[in-house]
């Protein structure tokens, strides 16, 4: 499967998803403005807040944000989970000292692809997918290629998210909206290697 069709997968199944549900896993607002604003009016989507990866304090934010972002638009419905960061250090249990972008965080995206699948295929929801595939720091090939394993009754909906301006279109639209915008993916792992960086950085 090469990146470049992602989309076009998604727009083909779309044609035919008029009436059918999706169970959207969504990790942040700013992920999920242009996600939303694509599938809104082709689709009926849920977003699924299940981010265990996420530190307490930040989760609260983001969560918060989120859910103010579809009481504006209206866009979506809105599931939460549990926050469970136990399941999160769980999972990647020693793959600590990994890069971000490695085997650590394709850990992390089958952890809540998997929960996104269960409780989609628990509610009768046609598809499941989510917004990971906007970040550009996210590998979407590799994302997809997890959704598509994990499918059962409720089908994987591809996507690249970022493709087709869709990142800078995200980064307008936390703007317009006046969102938080983080700049990390949300674990200690992540935020403790940006921080070296930014020293790095200052040298």
């Amino acid at each position: 499967m090469n990146a470049k069709n992602l989309n076009k997968l998604m727009d083909e199944e779309l044609k035919t998803a008029q009436g059918k549900r999706l169970l959207l896993h969504c990790c942040c607002a700013p992920c999920s403005t242009v996600c939303l604003e694509r599938l809104f009016k082709r689709i009926n989507v849920t977003v699924l807040f299940y981010n265990p990866n996420i530190k307490s304090g930040e989760y609260e934010k983001r969560k918060a944000e989120i859910i103010r972002f579809l009481n504006e638009t209206h866009y979506a419905g809105f599931l939460d989970c549990d926050h469970g960061e136990e399941q999160f250090y769980k999972a990647v249990k020693g793959l600590e000292k990994e890069k971000e972008g490695g085997a650590r965080c394709l850990k992390c995206f089958k952890l809540r692809l998997r929960k996104t699948r269960d409780i989609a295929e628990a509610n009768g929801f046609d598809y499941f997918s989510t917004t990971l595939t906007l970040s550009p720091l996210k590998n979407a090939k590799a994302i997809n290629e997890i959704g598509e394993s994990l499918q059962q009754n409720a089908k994987w909906l591809h996507s690249d998210f970022k493709k087709q301006g869709g990142y800078l279109r995200s980064v307008q639209l936390s703007k317009d909206y006046n969102l938080y915008r983080q700049n990390f993916c949300g674990c200690v792992y992540s935020e403790n290697e940006r921080k070296i960086v930014a020293e790095e950085n200052k040298k």
